[in-house]
């Protein structure tokens, strides 16, 4: 079972002095074949009647996991950059303002807006929805471009209730069932 198998491979670390908390180590997570082979199916599984023509998915640990999503629920996958370096303007961007993130910072999350517009069905799919702070970016950014947003779907929640029911989460584990940090 997949749930099990991530709580196996889960684990916190010490970043060192500088910081005031753990880290989570998901390492373990993509260098396991098994998670690779079975993470895209049920995620994508979460929203079975969903029907999504793209996934979209935030850097970094994003641009791994949206893809194996994206293939599994028979859809496309469109990468949400965080603004800055001119590498990732690839053509004209959509952007959108987060609230104030887990580290209290405030970003802006951006896709490219000629692969994004009404007729698009959108999943989001991240790894961890703490504050849900990018993804609801991305859900305005969604529905400002005139697509659907069907819900989002992640590894792991640790969000307040009523963030997860704006961001229609589902998740395939909760910040109770992996190891205390």
């Amino acid at each position: 079972m997949l749930s099990r198998r991530l709580v196996e491979l889960f684990r916190w670390v010490d970043p060192g002095p500088a910081s005031s908390h753990l880290v989570s180590d998901l390492s373990g997570w993509w260098r396991d074949p098994e998670v690779l082979a079975t993470v895209g199916p049920a995620l994508a599984g979460l929203f079975p009647a969903a029907r999504p023509t793209v996934v979209i998915s935030p850097e970094v640990t994003g641009l791994l996991l949206g893809p194996l999503v994206a293939v599994a629920a028979g859809a496309g996958f469109l990468p949400a950059y965080k603004d800055g370096g001119e590498r990732r303007r690839v053509g004209p961007m959509r952007w959108a303002g987060t609230p104030p993130d887990y580290r209290g910072r405030q970003l802006r999350v951006g896709v490219d807006a000629r692969r994004l517009g009404p007729g698009d069905r959108v999943l989001l799919a991240d790894d961890w929805v703490a504050t849900g702070a990018q993804l609801d970016a991305l859900r305005r950014l969604v529905e400002d471009s005139g697509a659907e947003f069907v819900g989002t779907a992640a590894l792991v929640a640790t969000c307040p209730a009523p963030v997860a029911e704006r961001l229609r989460l589902r998740a395939l584990l909760t910040g109770e069932q992996l190891p205390e940090g």
